[in-house]
């Protein structure tokens, strides 16, 4: 008999308690009647999937969450991304995240300049390519405000920042640092000069949106590989995302991608297309993966009803109508969960653990209580080791 399995990730759910929710998180606060009852039926528990002394990124956390030990894997997120958007890289080249953010009073005021669209940016990328690409030096345009820069046999060891880890933060304790800053820094400088009186920055200013105003460059590193999941567990999958972190995850473990048109990575994404596109991939597929990054850029932009209200959005038409469907099937498990809390508080990415929800085939319950972070913690069931949770949901 095959057991069908689906995994939603509402990104970045998780927080800390909330005074204004009269001490619940967010995603205790929120009214999410579907993970409630895969909690209350199922089993829940904490995972710790960022290991200790690994930054607390959505690439460390998603690698474990599918089941790899980031501390064997992990080669850096921009060489992740390069792999969904097929670019090549030899041994020797590196490869670094290149944000456009907005600038101002000496701050990191915003990571994503505005959410830009992609439209714009890519006329922004392309033409800093034109103007300070070289034969070993070059941009690649990606989706909004996430793009890629790659130096071809060129030789790094510096220190890097995330932008979406220190809004508010004075932008020269956040400069690189270490061998081949130098040259990452003059970059950055140069893309101010490019920008500055640009002709998308004028009409932004004009509709009073956030202007670009510099390129930002972290997250790099070399080539990515690692082992594909069917060689590992033996099952055939497909991913859902709208974010090219997760993408890139997905072409390296030999994951399927399912496009959906309008997924946008933001609260204004496609929820029923990407219900409707994960319904009908459990027909030809054994596991599916489905990630939704409202949650988290609403955190980035510290905006606490935005995020609940993107999980109740999750619940209601991602989590509740696969879980309905899911019932067709002889034999199923569902996983629901967040890949790492980030705090409203802090707009920043946090190495708590984080709850997780699970039902299905042979799985029994510890607390039947509703899905939250108190709760998770309640049951009394952790898995320290973030990366082995995939196996027990798979096998336990």
């Amino acid at each position: 008999m095959t057991t069908k399995y689906i995994i939603i990730v509402p990104d970045g759910a998780a927080d800390e308690p909330k005074d204004q929710f009269d001490g619940k998180t967010v995603l205790e606060a929120a009214e999410i009647p579907n993970m409630d009852k895969i909690s209350t039926m199922g089993r829940q528990g904490l995972v710790q999937t960022v290991p200790d002394r690994m930054e607390a990124g959505s690439d460390v956390a998603q690698m474990s969450l599918l089941g790899y030990d980031p501390r064997r894997y992990y080669s850096g997120r921009a060489p992740i991304e390069a792999v969904a958007r097929d670019i090549k890289l030899a041994l020797e080249d590196w490869v670094f995240r290149c944000n456009l953010v907005t600038i101002a009073d000496g701050k990191m005021v915003d990571h994503s300049a505005g959410h830009i669209s992609t439209a714009e940016a890519a006329n922004l990328i392309k033409e800093l390519d034109a103007q300070l690409g070289t034969e070993q030096i070059r941009f690649h345009v990606g989706v909004s405000y996430r793009h890629l820069l790659v130096f071809k046999a060129m030789d790094f060891d510096v220190q890097t920042y995330p932008p979406h880890d220190h809004i508010g933060t004075a932008m020269e304790k956040l400069l690189p640092r270490g061998k081949g800053a130098d040259l990452l820094i003059d970059l950055m400088a140069r893309s101010q000069q490019i920008f500055s009186d640009h002709d998308i920055n004028r009409v932004r200013k004009d509709l009073g949106e956030n202007q670009v105003s510099s390129v930002w460059f972290w997250g790099q590193g070399k080539r990515a590989q690692m082992e594909r999941f069917h060689k590992r567990f033996g099952l055939k999958g497909a991913a859902i995302t709208a974010v090219d972190l997760v993408k890139g995850l997905a072409k390296l473990i030999g994951f399927d991608l399912i496009d959906v048109p309008g997924a946008t990575g933001f609260i204004d994404t496609n929820y029923q297309g990407k219900a409707s596109a994960a319904i009908e991939a459990l027909d030809n597929y054994d596991i599916v993966f489905v990630h939704i990054e409202a949650p988290d850029e609403a955190s980035h932009n510290g905006n606490v009803e935005m995020k609940k209200k993107a999980i109740e959005l999750i619940d209601e038409h991602i989590v509740g109508p696969v879980f309905e469907s899911l019932q067709k099937y002889q034999s199923w498990r569902i996983l629901v969960m967040p890949d790492h809390p980030t705090p409203v508080r802090t707009c920043a990415h946090s190495a708590q653990p984080v709850p997780f929800a699970m039902a299905g085939e042979s799985i029994s319950g510890i607390l039947h209580t509703r899905f939250g972070e108190a709760n998770a913690a309640r049951s009394g069931f952790r898995i320290e080791n973030g990366f082995e949770l995939m196996e027990y949901f798979l096998k336990t």
